[in-house]
């Protein structure tokens, strides 16, 4: 039986962490989605909802914030699970995500080995 490979959500307004990112996602055999806003990472994750694993969400993004797509997520799936990605460190709002269920935080810059465990993590 072959392994499904897993899909992954990159919700980001960013073009170079987009396509960083999305390189090294790819490099560890994810398929890859990409929306550069919220309302976009909303329509893919209603049409991919049952075939994406996990989604790195940008908090800090113009117009729909992390924090808002979030929430709609959640209501699409209670089970969806997230990682939340900043430039900034853990602060209360990041924290607060946390503590409503979001499964982990990782703050940019992060390189391979970062980004490879944190998915892990939230994945295993």
């Amino acid at each position: 039986m072959i392994a499904k490979r897993q899909k992954i959500l990159l919700v980001d307004d960013e073009a170079i962490v987009v396509d960083v990112t999305g390189a090294m996602l790819k490099q560890f055999g994810y398929d890859v989605l990409v929306a550069t806003s919220g309302p976009e990472a909303i329509a893919l994750y209603q049409t991919h909802q049952d075939e994406t694993d996990l989604v790195i969400l940008d908090l800090f993004m113009p117009g729909m914030d992390g924090s808002v797509t979030y929430d709609h997520l959640k209501t699409i799936d209670p089970h969806v699970r997230v990682i939340l990605s900043s430039g900034y460190t853990l602060d209360d709002q990041s924290q607060s995500l946390i503590d409503r269920g979001c499964n982990g935080f990782i703050q940019k810059p992060f390189d391979l080995n970062t980004l490879a465990q944190k998915i892990r993590d939230v994945l295993d």
